[in-house]
């Protein structure tokens, strides 16, 4: 089973929405600001990625459902 940091995610999460990462970003400098800019675009990434995925893992499970198979827990 892989490891999934959950803490660290409801963290980032609560960054997000405190407005810390926005003042962060309004008191760096440009390199700050491409760093942050980069790591945001490398969420966006994988939250495409993942809704991909999700979206795969939903249908082949529900399509299993409709050809009668057992999912596999």
């Amino acid at each position: 089973m892989p490891l999934f940091d959950t803490p660290y995610l409801d963290r980032l999460a609560d960054y997000f929405a405190s407005g810390d990462l926005e003042m962060d970003f309004d008191f760096a400098n440009e390199e700050g600001r491409g760093i942050i800019l980069e790591f945001l675009e490398k969420i966006m990434d994988l939250a495409d990625a993942a809704d991909e995925l999700a979206t795969k893992l939903i249908f082949k499970g529900q399509l299993g459902v409709l050809t009668g198979e057992k999912t596999q827990k």
